[in-house]
């Protein structure tokens, strides 16, 4: 099974540790750029957050650019609009104005160095206060609390849970140093969580959120471990003989299945957390990698070769028959299962580029969602709206979100660089 590297670095370990990488330089930082008009979209005024002008940030930009992104909401000019959380706005001239729902709030620095930061949402339609929140926080989770106005405005006006204070997980690389990064949902506030000379791949989050299982090479050979977010301690998981790769978390966090090359070819294992000796999954002869679990424990999708082609199967957790699931194309790989069980994401080969497809399951009908040709490494968002995915854009490497028909895509990328491997952290406990 040949698998390009640019685009699978999770699997064949040969090829990942010959070229994976690109030597562009690396940047923390990243940019949103909505772009795409969706079908059906909620018309909001986001006001100038009030003493925002005064803040280290700007909370009504962010909050707009974290609706927008979703694709659920499109933004209405706020030109005219004076007000904070205290204000009851003009309703019946912004619904003139097209607008369906106003937030308005404040941003405050108190005397010991801490923000106070309030909201309020207005239901224009209907003419009605729909509440408010506030938030005391540091000035380095100023960027955090805007986040969290972004989740309560989207979860009153949808009543789907919001995701823009959750987290995602990437690697870049800058010359020869590998850094593994833990940032917002739209990528700004990146954290190191460890930098190394030897590659480092496939970083999974944990389903608390607490811990990121990721593959290095800094034995000379690809080795698991877990990193604890918080305390930035980790845990060796797998060095097993062979290679050790793709690691995947089970729902309920008490295991991990990987790819292991212990018994010869690759082949799918669970690890228990606790120790002993790692079960086979798979008995195949072919190449067997890339496991996922779905979010209800009761399959886990993979790759494999075994009709001649990288295709994705299912299986039973505890191993067995698997079935086959993409038909489509001869060369499907990195298969994502949606947090609710509706859709699969994976990168398809057609034409000779690599482009990300979703696939609702209860049809098996599948379609290819951008326009680009180096896709890689979809991540769903926890609430299954969102996809996060790496590509490159006009010759440079990107993270992009996009929604699930492809609509509405946001490009979080710096000047340059290499970034890779995205993963979606769940909702924060």
């Amino acid at each position: 099974m040949r698998i390009t590297p640019s685009l699978n670095r999770r699997t064949v370990v040969s090829l990942l540790t010959a070229g994976a990488f690109s030597s562009m330089p690396a940047f923390a930082q990243f940019r949103v750029e909505v772009s795409g008009v969706g079908m059906t979209q909620l018309p909001i005024v986001i006001a100038p957050f009030r003493g925002e002008a005064q803040s280290p940030q700007k909370i009504g930009s962010i909050v707009k650019a974290d609706l927008e992104r979703s694709g659920m909401f499109r933004g209405v000019d706020a030109a005219g609009l004076v007000a904070d959380e205290n204000t009851r706005p003009d309703l019946a001239s912004w619904r003139q104005k097209g607008a369906d729902a106003i937030v308005t709030g404040s941003v405050s620095p108190l005397a010991d160095g801490r923000f106070d930061v309030r909201l309020r949402l207005w239901d224009v339609v209907r003419e009605q206060d729909l509440g408010g929140q506030s938030y005391t926080v540091t000035k380095p989770d100023l960027r955090l609390s805007a986040h969290r106005v972004s989740d309560f405005v989207y979860e009153k006006l949808t009543g789907e849970k919001g995701i823009f204070s959750t987290r995602i997980a990437y690697v870049s690389k800058a010359g020869q140093r590998y850094t593994l990064w833990v940032a917002d949902s739209d990528g700004e506030s990146a954290q190191s969580a460890l930098a190394s000379p030897e590659p480092i791949i496939s970083p999974a989050w944990s389903p608390s959120g607490s811990q990121l299982a990721y593959v290095s090479f800094e034995s000379r050979k690809p080795v698991i471990y877990s990193h604890d977010v918080a305390t930035g301690k980790r845990r060796l998981l797998a060095n097993f003989k062979g290679s050790n790769s793709a690691p995947a978390w089970s729902p309920d966090g008490t295991q991990l299945v990987a790819t292991l090359s212990q018994a010869g070819g690759s082949q799918i294992f669970s690890i228990g957390l606790n120790g002993g000796e790692p079960k086979r999954l798979t008995q195949s002869s072919s190449i067997d990698t890339e496991p996922a679990f779905s979010a209800d424990g009761r399959s886990i999708y993979f790759v494999s070769d075994r009709g001649g082609s990288p295709q994705i199967y299912r299986m039973n957790p505890a191993g067995g028959n698997a079935e086959r699931v993409t038909f489509t194309g001869t060369y499907n790989i990195s298969p994502a299962p949606s947090p609710d069980g509706r859709w699969l994401a994976y990168v398809s080969r057609v034409g000779g580029g690599y482009k990300l497809h979703v696939m609702d399951l209860s049809s098996g009908t599948a379609t290819a969602i951008t326009d680009t040709s180096a896709d890689e490494s979809p991540s769903f968002a926890p609430n299954s709206r969102l996809i996060v995915y790496a590509t490159q854009q006009q010759g440079k490497e990107a993270l992009m979100t996009t929604t699930l028909d492809g609509k509405i895509k946001a490009r979080l990328s710096g000047a340059s660089g290499d970034i890779r491997e995205p993963d979606w952290g769940p909702f924060q406990r």
